[in-house]
């Protein structure tokens, strides 16, 4: 009888302490009160990705630092997980939620309507209610500098990019590759391939080998998880490429020319205080390289084999974009 108590009391114990991803529920009224701002993360992918849902994490903890917030993150990869994640932290009053990705903006919007007290940010996109607002990362404009990058320093005149799934905002990315490849040399040639996932690293490694075998010998990705993928198969074949979105140089020294950096962190601090301080404005807001979110940040140790007269060239192209005398070609969302 004393074995079956014991077993009865830790399945109590563990279906009290059961919750969404990443966030601990108190089993006992002892202990300090919650904190007074609760912000919570909604991501399509691990937050050990090294890239894109990383640095959102270290944003959520930057949050933390700042305010004092009790924090909360999901992974969620279907729209209807997009919306129980919202809709949780609705319902138990986080001031503000975050959904990291284009793809979250239909969630965001039917959370809102339930849960005008709670704020939903998403990170890209173009929908905005009373309290919903996207933030957009001008990425494109580091991603037309990779471009001029791997125009001017190719040998075979292509370059390759792999996305995960294909979603405007990545589009976006690719366009403005492109775009600043085509600016050196209008006939350069840009492939691209979608894996339709952000975690098979295996598809990523093998959709980057298709690439380099049809003679791309620069690579560009946008595939979060998968992006280790790109990286495994560049450094077998010696193949340059670059980073995305986290400055991810030292995943692969030997071969990544570039990263195109976010300042993600800074950016939700910069919209957590907003809601925290009530001065929150339902509204789009663009962030690049003026604003000091969007950055290009070469590997040093491989800066020794670029031309100086292509670092000259992205530096010239830097100020243009950063003066507004440069508009960078972007998707429409």
């Amino acid at each position: 009888m004393k074995r079956v108590a014991s077993l009865a009391a830790g399945a109590l114990l563990l279906a009290v302490s059961c919750g969404p991803a990443s966030e601990s529920k108190p089993l006992s009224q002892g202990g300090p009160p919650e904190p007074a701002f609760k912000v919570g993360l909604l991501t399509p992918g691990s937050v050990h990705d090294g890239g894109w849902n990383a640095i959102a994490y270290e944003g959520l903890q930057q949050i933390q630092k700042t305010f004092g917030a009790k924090i909360s993150n999901q992974e969620t990869k279907t729209p209807s997980q997009f919306e129980e994640g919202f809709r949780y932290y609705g319902a138990q009053g986080y001031h503000l939620a975050f959904g990291h990705g284009f793809e979250f903006q239909d969630a965001a919007m039917s959370a809102g309507k339930l849960y005008p007290k709670t704020v939903f940010i998403t990170t890209s996109g173009s929908s905005v209610a009373p309290n919903v607002a996207p933030m957009v990362f001008e990425l494109e404009q580091a991603t037309y500098l990779l471009g001029i990058i791997a125009a001017r320093e190719s040998k075979t005149g292509k370059a390759g990019l792999v996305g995960g799934i294909k979603l405007p905002s990545i589009d976006s990315t690719f366009l403005a590759f492109r775009a600043g490849a085509q600016s050196v040399d209008p006939k350069f040639e840009v492939r691209e391939i979608y894996i339709g996932n952000f975690d098979d690293l295996g598809a990523a490694r093998l959709a980057t080998l298709s690439l380099i075998n049809a003679g791309c010998d620069f690579i560009f990705h946008q595939s979060n998880e998968a992006g280790r993928g790109v990286f495994q198969a560049c450094s077998e074949r010696k193949v340059r490429c670059f980073g995305s979105n986290k400055n991810q140089n030292d995943l692969a020294p030997d071969v990544i020319v570039a990263s195109a950096v976010l300042d993600v962190p800074g950016a939700f601090v910069k919209v957590a205080r907003s809601v925290h301080d009530h001065q929150f404005k339902p509204e789009v807001q663009w962030l690049g390289m003026k604003e000091g979110i969007v950055s290009l940040v070469w590997n040093d140790r491989l800066l020794a084999q670029i031309a100086p007269a292509t670092i000259a060239a992205v530096e010239s192209t830097r100020g243009k974009i950063v003066d507004g005398s440069l508009i960078v070609p972007r998707g429409k969302f």
